[in-house]
């Protein structure tokens, strides 16, 4: 794709009903965007669009199955226009690190037996000298890291950012160019129903958050893309991908809203940047014990083998832990979001439970967490469920109706209870399918029922409370 972004000669535009953006003001200083009760009315026409538009938006009252292959929390990283040319560097730095270990070793094996000893014997002689360079190089190293520590929006959590804000913003504008070319001929119209309520929901997000300036200062996009995977985006500039396959798997206006939250968040707190940053840090460190693999290693294959695992023990050890890290974070604040939207923050765990169950039915491969770039979805669930009665209370504090008795997570849970037991009436030969499963349906349909939207035409936005169902 970084490619294809430097191949590119002009900036790509596309027709005015293909995209659009949306603004955010920041209102008076210390006031909270979530006090504005005025705020509150855009969701009453999703809610309307959700009644009047049937399949828009996720499966049928009854259904707990998702449909897709995955979910992406989160676009590819990537940097430019210097971090750009220290990317397309990176495989020379690698390339010129293996090169010099291989030189020092066959160096060091053509020398004779006395100049080795002399070598050796010089080392000695020298040792605190070279121990101190090193010690003086690692301490400027540190005060270069600690001059790029910057904190957090929202979480205040301290981060290293070697890549600026700025900088990055600059690699947004590049790649959504991109994004916006490949995916051209799949956008869907701006007045197409599938794209008002992303808007909508985008635009209602906003205006419920913008008293954080990473918000507010943004102008917010949204585009649609024609596409049965399950995956939704948003770019640092505020360029925000949902695919079909997204709308189709979300049960309610509620998951989707924590869907958007959470991308949202990744926006706002800056990850794509924060993770370029570290992988700057890491490939430096891996460069020298890269040339140190290629010059201890006796011979090549070794020295490839030791590479393989320097490569993956990197993997396992800082890329993929820290993304995993990030990802909760954005569950946070993602949650968070949402909550000052109004809107049912029960469901953000319940939709990584039907994520669970989707790949439990399916037989899709899973592998163990720690091998992942994401947490399981198990566990993401547990985490946001520890994180709703914090949720609930911010909810509270932003002047949003009162939610439903009904709580999404036991509707869920009675769901799947009744589709088990159904399954193990059909397994223990009970009553015929043909007449048992209207009956099921009908009670999954009765359940889910409990929290349907509100159906009053008139409703203000706070009631996306209603519904509930990576």
């Amino acid at each position: 794709m970084v490619l294809l972004c430097l191949l590119r000669s002009g900036r790509f535009s596309l027709p005015a009903r293909l995209t659009r953006s949306v603004r955010v003001r920041s209102g008076p200083a210390g006031r909270p965007a979530c006090s504005a009760a005025s705020k509150v009315s855009p969701l009453s026409s999703v809610l309307n669009n959700w009644r009047t538009a049937p399949g828009l938006i996720g499966p049928r009252p009854g259904s707990v199955l998702l449909r897709g292959h995955r979910f992406h929390t989160s676009a590819p990283a990537r940097a430019l226009p210097a971090p750009l040319v220290w990317l397309l560097l990176k495989p020379l730095q690698k390339l010129a690190a293996i090169i010099l270990g291989r030189s020092i070793r066959k160096w060091w094996a053509a020398l004779p037996p006395d100049r080795r000893q002399h070598v050796r014997a010089w080392i000695r002689r020298r040792r605190w000298h070279l121990a101190g360079g090193a010690g003086v190089a690692m301490v400027i190293a540190a005060l270069l890291l600690l001059t790029h520590l910057d904190e957090s929006p929202v979480t205040g959590r301290t981060r290293l950012l070697v890549v600026s804000r700025e900088k990055y913003m600059q690699l947004a504008a590049l790649t959504s160019e991109a994004y916006m070319e490949e995916f051209a001929e799949l956008l869907v119209a701006v007045a197409d129903p599938r794209h008002q309520v992303v808007e909508r929901l985008v635009r209602h997000l906003a205006q419920r958050n913008e008293d954080i300036p990473e918000v507010s200062e943004v102008s917010w996009s949204v585009h649609v893309v024609q596409s049965a995977e399950v995956n939704a985006f948003v770019l640092p500039n505020g360029k925000v991908f949902v695919f079909t396959g997204m709308l189709d798997a979300v049960s309610d206006v509620h998951q989707l809203t924590f869907v958007l939250g959470h991308e949202m968040a990744h926006a706002v707190l800056g990850h794509s940047a924060e993770q370029a940053s570290l992988s700057h840090v890491v490939d430096l460190l891996s460069l020298m014990l890269l040339t140190a693999i290629w010059a201890v290693c006796p011979r090549d294959s070794l020295a490839l083998l030791g590479h393989w695992v320097q490569s993956k023990l990197s993997q396992l050890m800082f890329s993929r832990p820290f993304s995993r890290k990030l990802e909760n974070e954005a569950d946070l604040v993602g949650l968070q979001l949402a909550a000052k939207a109004c809107a049912d923050v029960r469901a953000g765990p319940v939709f990584w439970q039907q994520m669970e169950m989707r790949d439990q039915m399916t037989g899709e491969p899973t592998f163990p967490e720690w091998l992942s770039t994401h947490p399981s979805h198990n566990n993401r669930s547990i985490h946001l469920d520890r994180l709703v009665p914090q949720a609930l209370q911010l909810r509270d504090s932003c002047s949003c109706p009162a939610l439903p008795a009904a709580d999404p997570r036991a509707v869920f849970s009675k769901s799947v209870r009744l589709l088990l037991e159904t399954s193990k009436q059909r397994h223990r030969g009970g009553p015929d399918e043909r007449r048992l499963r209207p009956a099921s349906l009908h009670a999954g349909q009765a359940l889910l029922a409990q929290t349907a939207p509100p159906s009053s035409s008139n409703a203000t936005a706070a009631e996306v409370e209603g519904p509930r169902p990576s």
